[in-house]
């Protein structure tokens, strides 16, 4: 009987997670790469959210990082300070990295984002003929 009940309490466990899983919108460092992965969204939230329990999806990409094609996911935890950053490779659904960042961190890092952002959107200043 405490089998059963075990089995089904994982299920019910296991299905919550993956329904939100299907709610959380992934964006492309760069396109195409949703198109390069093995590994659907889904699951790769699915394995993230395994890895923060009781925690919430904040944001979520694919992208490279040290030449692997990653998810990346902002995970927060409701009365923990922080996020946690959690990479799933895109290729094999593995975790490949979890950290803990705290407040410092995230503005540090959002900033990085905002200023890589900037360069790529900035077109090249054009030199019109004769000045």
């Amino acid at each position: 009987m405490r089998k059963a009940i075990a089995r089904s309490l994982f299920a019910l466990t296991v299905g919550a997670t993956v329904v939100s899983a299907q709610s959380v919108t992934v964006k492309e460092e760069k396109a195409g790469m949703l198109k390069s992965a093995k590994i659907t969204p889904a699951a790769a939230t699915a394995t993230a959210l395994a890895k923060v329990p009781g925690g919430k999806v904040q944001s979520a990409e694919i992208e490279k990082e040290d030449g692997k094609l990653v998810y990346s996911f902002d995970i927060k935890v409701p009365g923990k300070s922080g996020i946690d950053e959690v990479l799933v490779d895109a290729m094999t659904g593995t975790v490949v990295g979890v950290e803990h960042e705290n407040a410092a961190d995230e503005a540090k890092e959002a900033k990085e984002d905002r200023a890589k952002g900037a360069k790529a959107t900035v077109p090249p200043a054009v030199k019109k003929p004769g000045v």
